[in-house]
């Protein structure tokens, strides 16, 4: 799973090296991927789904695509997981599945447990319409490999793992307000 900051596949293939170095593993130990597919922001989520198949695929690797709302579900029971979208929006479930929508439509439960970055970024707001969010460095707030392990299933071949967006990118947005001519 990515960090905050600029996502390149040249620092998530050190990292996946020194997780495998400190485990006593090599890549030929790995059975299979879990994979992270958002939502979240658009390259970041490129970059890392791109990286895991190309592993995959390199070492003849099953995956399982894991949703990042899921994973912060998964660690924080009982609690909403939300995640900051940008441009004063949020990822979050929804009645149908994951949704993009702007913090100030989120429902707000007086006393609901809200985790993730999306909670941070809005807590002022979320917490005046009533509800809890825990102290910034509670790990509940972050996704974790460990649970995203322990959600996937249904492994299959590591093209099937589709990224999860669920609003355009900016390049796009910003072609449609800026045809060329």
């Amino acid at each position: 799973m990515l960090g905050e900051g600029e996502a390149r596949p040249i620092a998530l293939l050190e990292q996946v090296d020194r997780l495998l170095a400190a485990a006593g593993a090599a890549p030929g130990d790995l059975a299979a991927l879990a994979l992270g597919v958002g939502p979240g922001r658009y390259t970041s989520i490129r970059l890392a789904l791109a990286t895991g198949r190309a592993l995959a695929l390199a070492l003849d690797l099953p995956v399982a695509a894991v949703s990042t709302l899921d994973v912060l579900a998964a660690g924080a029971p009982g609690a909403v997981p939300v995640i900051d979208a940008r441009r004063g929006e949020l990822f979050a479930p929804g009645p149908g599945g994951p949704v993009c929508m702007p913090a100030a439509g989120l429902p707000v439960e007086p006393g609901v447990l809200l985790v993730g970055d999306g909670a941070l970024r809005y807590r002022a707001e979320l917490e005046a319409r009533g509800a809890t969010i825990p102290s910034d460095d509670d790990p509940r707030h972050r996704p974790r490999a460990a649970l995203l392990a322990g959600l996937a299933d249904g492994f299959g071949p590591a093209e099937a793992a589709e990224p999860l967006y669920l609003r355009a990118p900016d390049a796009e947005r910003t072609r449609k307000a800026f045809p060329r001519a």
